[in-house]
């Protein structure tokens, strides 16, 4: 059976139900959400499922919402790849900001090591039992998450700048 978009949103809703919410496909991939306490089993179930076999997570990063209407809440977006039949998945999970915690995938796909310091290191999302949870990228004294969106993008005092050369 070929891996459709109706296929997959049928298996996974077959398996986790009311869990598997959001279901869209902005430019043909395949995108849902799940809560972030199902997360591993969801991924456990699309990488093992001898149909789906999403064997490869392409990449891991994080997302921060401010302005959301339940509360500020960060995310966790994976990206999983079919490479027999060059499909590709989009899983998001959210979590509220005051607890950034998620389970570690490094377990079920050796490269999210990488990507979840990464995301850790930019975002703050602690994934419980990752090997080695430090920064990666930022000095190991930053006090803060550069890119969760509470941060101006530049400093507006500087004068230093001249706006003609910035498209402005």
């Amino acid at each position: 059976m070929p891996l459709t978009h109706d296929y997959i949103v049928e298996k996974l809703k077959s398996k986790f139900g009311n869990d598997i919410t959001d279901i869209e496909a902005p430019y043909g991939l395949t995108t849902c959400t799940v809560p972030s306490s199902r997360i591993i089993e969801v991924l456990t179930f699309l990488k093992n499922d001898p149909e789906l076999n999403f064997m490869f997570l392409t990449d891991l990063t994080g997302i921060h919402y401010p302005d959301h209407p339940e509360g500020e809440k960060l995310g966790v977006i994976y990206h999983l790849h079919n490479l027999v039949e060059n499909v590709r998945l989009r899983m998001k999970t959210f979590m509220p900001k005051e607890a950034p915690f998620i389970d570690s995938a490094t377990a079920l796909f050796a490269g999210a090591n990488w990507m979840e310091r990464e995301t850790y290191d930019f975002f703050g999302i602690i994934f419980n039992n990752h090997p080695n949870l430090k920064r990666i990228l930022n000095v190991d004294d930053l006090h803060y998450y550069p890119l969760r969106k509470e941060y101006a993008l530049e400093d507006p005092t500087r004068d230093d700048k001249d706006d003609r050369f910035f498209g402005r």
